[in-house]
């Protein structure tokens, strides 16, 4: 008996507001037997999954246990070998820090069929709520991502993200902001470079910070900003427009 071959849904939920996940990772979600969904997922994009499929929590979150990646792909094998239709649902783009290309090489080499759906990227999306544009004609002439958390624990060469002149930003790099900080004014950076560090971007309970360089992690300290958190750097961050201190203002 010829073994049955189901189908995996790489999928980007969005950077955590329900609103921005796209039309076609609703229409995934509602064709899924399975749901393997990520902690950092809104769960209100699971308003679109339909009776009856299986929702399984798979959760990684920095600083917290996580669900193996190993265990999350054997899940993955082992649903759409049976014939199943898996949604791996992951917060932001599967292909940003998501570990969404090491999940594509094991299915693809295993002979199992995926679809890749982008979602939106904190990276952009985040800082568009402070009216930041992390690419503007006059004031940042690119953009770089880059994780302040690295798997062998390496760190970046600041000096050359710092010679790119390009607006920096920084995904799971809260934990180590005081040696990010330190390292790129070493290599360079301006100490009065506009930065912001901005927690749970996007939701109703967005909360940031928008300070200088030499100043951010003193700033996040006092403010008490947590993860799951982007920071940000670079002239476009004096756009800024600080959301969360508008109702402050009011209340005083």
């Amino acid at each position: 008996m010829s073994e049955m071959r189901g189908k995996v849904f790489l999928i980007g939920a969005g950077p955590g507001d329900p609103e921005l996940m796209t039309l076609k990772a609703a229409r995934a979600l509602r064709l899924a037997d399975v749901v393997l969904v990520d902690e950092l997922v809104n769960r209100g994009c699971l308003s679109h999954v339909r009776s009856g499929a299986r929702v399984i929590e798979v959760g990684k979150r920095g600083g917290c246990k996580s669900t193996p990646q190993a265990f999350i792909e054997r899940l993955c094998i082992q649903h759409s070998r049976a014939g199943h239709t898996v949604a791996r649902l992951k917060g932001g783009d599967p292909f940003v820090f998501g570990r969404g290309g090491e999940e594509l090489e094991k299915l693809r080499f295993l002979g199992i069929e995926v679809e890749v759906i982008p979602g939106i990227t904190a990276g952009t999306a985040v800082p568009a709520t402070l009216g930041i544009p992390v690419t503007h004609r006059e004031l940042a002439r690119g953009v770089t991502f880059v994780t302040g958390h690295s798997r062998d624990g390496t760190e970046p060469d600041w000096a050359a993200l710092v010679r790119t002149g390009t607006t920096l930003v920084i995904y799971m790099g809260l934990k180590r902001l005081p040696q990010i900080t330190s390292s790129l004014m070493e290599a360079g950076m301006k100490p009065e470079t506009p930065a912001c560090a901005v927690e749970n971007g996007t939701l109703r309970h967005q909360r940031e910070v928008v300070s200088t360089l030499r100043e951010l992690a003193k700033d996040v300290r006092r403010k008490g900003i947590a993860s799951p958190a982007l920071i940000v750097m670079g002239d476009v961050v004096g756009l800024a427009r600080i959301k969360s201190a508008l109702p402050e203002a009011r209340a005083a």
